[in-house]
């Protein structure tokens, strides 16, 4: 018999491993997602939007500049603290709140739309997140995400992370949002619509060096990785991410670029 995970325990690390580094020097690279995300949720002036998981604040920019009432959350203050400075310098209102996408200190049916752009499906909880989402929507209300695929770029880093530093056992894969099965299991029941665009964002760098030296910097998951592992392993490491980049770049030797496709979600509840 396989022993529970400890979510508690795999939240305290994902937290310390997302306020390691500072993602917001690779959040910002991916604001074209949020703004198209806002658009393919057609949200509307004056509507209350709730960004979950919200890091830098992709998406809760994205509502500002269309005129919403936004709250972004986050369980990472700092975090927050990079997408606090990004909408002071646009003059955009919007409030900032730590909060757990498993636990959001909000009531029922507080929200017109509930956004995340690679952010909630993170948390260790995955059926207790999705259900979070649905309850603070409002009846006629949507539900916008974006999330990355298992087969995409994205997804294939992390399985190159986890071949060398194993999740615990049980851990359920963040990339099983970027699934439509997944999503049909978790929201149908709860009489939501479904509507799922596959996307792709481009990833652009001078090189696979380029690319690892930022991201080991600054991206909390591969920073920690590469922080945790001898020097041996994260020279093997070092060596499979620029095999996966060097192999997926479509830009030659002159430059990197590497798609990395992901889900686009709108799920409107009836």
């Amino acid at each position: 018999m396989s022993t529970p995970i400890d979510l508690a325990a795999l939240k305290t690390r994902q937290m310390a491993a997302w306020a390691s580094g500072d993602y917001a020097v690779i959040g910002t690279t991916l604001q074209i997602v949020g703004e198209q995300l806002a658009e393919a949720c057609d949200l509307l002036c004056d509507e209350r939007v709730l960004d979950v998981a919200a890091g830098n604040g992709n998406a809760t920019l994205a509502a500002a500049r269309r005129g919403c009432q936004v709250v972004s959350t986050d369980y990472v203050a700092a975090l927050l603290e990079r997408g606090e400075d990004r909408a002071r310098a646009e003059r955009l209102n919007v409030t900032f709140q730590v909060a757990d996408a498993e636990a959001l200190p909000f009531a029922d049916d507080s929200f017109d739309a509930v956004l995340s752009t690679f952010g909630v499906m993170f948390a260790p909880d995955q059926a207790k997140a999705a259900a979070e989402l649905a309850r603070v929507c409002r009846p006629g209300g949507r539900i916008g995400l974006a999330n990355w695929t298992p087969e995409g770029f994205v997804g294939q880093i992390f399985k190159t992370l986890g071949r060398h530093m194993p999740p615990p056992p049980g851990a359920q894969p963040p990339s099983q949002w970027g699934t439509e099965d997944w999503l049909h299991k978790h929201f149908d029941e709860r009489d939501f619509l479904l509507q799922v665009t596959r996307r792709t964002f481009n990833f652009r760098y001078r090189s696979a060096e380029h690319f690892i030296d930022t991201f080991r910097s600054w991206y909390g998951p591969i920073h920690k990785a590469f922080a945790a592992l001898p020097p041996e392993g994260a020279k093997a490491l070092e060596d499979d991410l620029t095999e996966l980049l060097n192999r997926l770049n479509r830009a030659g030797d002159k430059s990197m670029v590497v798609p990395s496709e992901y889900l686009e979600v709108v799920i409107t509840r009836r």
